[in-house]
């Protein structure tokens, strides 16, 4: 295996070497596709840029701010909206639940993380002390201490299952992986570690460099994939591009999935937060934004982000014109699908100041954006669409 065929980065030699041997350690016969020869296509709606939304055609309960005191419901379908008592407005410490139905928040009356179904109902303390609260799997709670440790329990349950997660920020959702940065004499570098307790740790998986704005990443809704930006560097070991790469766990395999450095040239994917590609429902595809920079600082780009949708099997990205986000840094709007996977929604900014932003979403096969509402507030610095779900079944 060549370390083109490992990971197709131009790092400079140490990274690539290292690369080489923990790929071959971690993976086995694993190995690493070449790069896509599927062109991005661009998926325009027709001449109207924004659409009134069908309601028949939307459903499900979106969760968002329209002021600065609480989360509130929109239920897609009817546009009807309601704040959530003792909630607060909340971006990256919210997390679904994998059936799309309940939500981990912030109590705000009892300062303790709770969960409760996406209307409001149904509410029980999940851990009084806690910095973060995630589904590990259906039935099991993934609980990050304000001391930075992390352990697994049971919904109904005391027993805990301690993870030694030091220097991880991301844990596989049902596995035993972990995302932790190092500092090498090279730089920082990423590399997932096995945090499997009670057994011998299995070598740890690179991922190359780590560079700001260029680090995006996240897990399949199984945990089977892990989906992460990389920077592709030039002989200097200055940033010229960034593309899309997926590591299959059980496969052995890491594939580019995008070519946005032939197509786009030095771009950013997605902002300055590491966590926030957007996986569908379905695993199949992911929706992130894609800010072109040419000599732009990354930090601080003149273009705006255009919205792709990358399907990892075919290993191609739609460009989606109509609208392109002016809010780029340090972070563009976070993107939530719509549970049956057909539309992406997000708080978009208007022209008219008094319309202020608003939520809309964009059907992924037609490319219309259609607006659900308006009004949406900027509690937390700026406006974002927290969760799109399902009602109590």
């Amino acid at each position: 295996m060549t370390s083109s065929d490992a990971c197709e980065m131009r790092w400079p030699l140490r990274i690539r070497l290292l690369t080489v041997l923990l790929l071959a350690l971690g993976l086995g016969a694993g190995r690493a596709a070449g790069k896509p020869s599927a062109a991005d296509s661009l998926l325009c709606g027709g001449p109207s840029a924004v659409a009134a939304a069908p309601a028949e055609a939307l459903s499900g309960l979106i969760l968002t701010a329209f002021d600065r005191s609480a989360m509130w419901v929109l239920d897609v379908a009817t546009g009807r909206r309601y704040p959530l008592p003792e909630t607060l407005p909340c971006a990256g410490n919210c997390h679904l639940s994998p059936d799309l139905r309940s939500i981990t928040y912030f109590n705000d009356a009892t300062n303790a993380i709770n969960r409760m179904r996406l209307n409001g109902t149904g509410r029980e303390l999940v851990s009084a002390y806690a910095n973060d609260v995630q589904w590990w799997a259906p039935g099991t709670f993934l609980i990050w201490t304000p001391g930075n440790g992390a352990y697994l329990q049971a919904e109904g349950s005391s027993d805990r299952q301690m993870l030694d997660v030091s220097g991880v920020s991301v844990v596989q959702p049902g596995g035993y992986r972990g995302l932790r940065i190092t500092a090498t004499d090279a730089g920082f570098v990423r590399e997932l570690v096995d945090l499997t307790p009670g057994v011998m740790a299995s070598a740890p998986i690179p991922l190359g460099p780590d560079v700001q704005y260029f680090d995006a990443g996240a897990w399949s809704p199984d945990g089977s994939r892990y989906a992460f930006a990389a920077p592709i560097l030039d002989g200097t070991g200055a940033v010229a591009a960034s593309d899309l790469f997926v590591i299959a766990l059980g496969q052995g395999t890491m594939q580019r999935v995008t070519t946005l450095e032939s197509t786009v040239g030095r771009a950013r994917i997605n902002g300055l937060s590491a966590g926030e590609l957007s996986w569908s429902p379905d695993g199949t595809r992911i929706a992130l934004w894609v800010t072109p920079l040419g000599e732009d600082p990354p930090e601080a780009p003149t273009r705006p982000a255009t919205l792709y949708v990358v399907d990892v099997a075919a290993r191609a990205a739609t460009a989606y014109c109509g609208y392109a986000s002016p809010v780029t840094t340090p972070n563009p709007p976070r993107l939530r699908w719509s549970p049956d996977g057909g539309h992406i929604a997000f708080a978009g900014v208007t022209a008219d100041a008094e319309r202020g932003w608003v939520v809309l979403a964009r059907d992924v096969n037609s490319g219309v954006f259609a607006e659900l509402s308006e009004g949406v507030y900027p509690a937390i610095g700026t406006a974002e669409v927290i969760a799109w779900g399902l009602p109590p079944g």
